[in-house]
C-alpha cells in the first residue's frame, strides 16, 4: 500500500514540475516582450528591451540647444534609467517562478535520509555591476576589489599539463 502513495506523491511533483515548466515557457515570452523608456533632459528618450540592450533613441526638435557632452551624458543616463526598470519589470514577471519553487519539495522532503544539499549548491551573489564610464574613479576601484591571479583557481581544459 505504502507503495501506491509513493507513486501517487512522485505523479503529484512531476505533474507540479510541468506545471511549472508551462508557467516558467509562458513568463518567459511575457519578459521577453517587455520594453521600458526614459527620457533624460525632456529632450533625449532612450527604449531599451528586455535584456536592457538599448532599441530605439530619439531626441527633440531642441536638442541643438545641448552640446555634444551633454548630449552624450543624456544618452547614457536615459540608457541606464530604462535599463533599471526593464530589469525591475523583468523581476516582476518572473516573482511566480521564485514563490512556486519555495513550495517544490526538496530531495530530503522526498527521500528519507538525503542530505539537504541546496547550501552546498547555492550560488554566491554576484558583485555589483558599475554603471561608471571606463577610465572613470569607480570603474578603475571595481577593477582593483575583484579576484587578483594568484587568488584564482589553476588549471583546466586549457592548462599546459594537458
Amino acid at each position: 500500500m505504502s507503495n501506491e502513495y509513493a507513486k501517487n506523491d512522485l505523479q503529484d511533483i512531476l505533474d507540479g514540475l510541468s506545471l511549472q515548466l508551462r508557467t516558467i515557457t509562458q513568463l518567459q515570452r511575457e519578459r521577453a516582450a517587455l520594453t521600458a523608456s526614459a527620457t533624460v533632459r525632456k529632450r533625449v528618450t532612450v527604449t531599451v528591451n528586455a535584456d536592457g540592450t538599448v532599441i530605439e533613441t530619439k531626441f527633440s526638435a531642441d536638442i541643438d540647444d545641448l552640446d555634444y557632452p551633454e548630449i552624450a551624458k543624456a544618452v547614457t543616463e536615459a540608457a541606464q534609467q530604462a535599463a533599471a526598470e526593464v530589469a525591475r519589470k523583468g523581476q516582476a514577471v518572473m516573482a511566480p517562478v521564485s514563490r512556486n519553487r519555495d513550495r517544490m519539495p526538496t530531495l530530503t522532503d522526498l527521500i528519507p535520509g538525503m542530505p539537504d544539499l541546496k547550501g552546498e549548491l547555492s550560488v554566491p551573489p554576484a558583485p555589483h555591476v558599475s554603471t561608471a564610464p571606463p577610465g572613470s574613479t569607480e570603474r578603475g576601484a571595481a577593477h582593483t576589489d575583484s579576484a587578483s591571479d594568484a587568488e584564482r583557481p589553476r588549471g583546466g581544459a586549457t592548462d599546459s599539463g594537458w
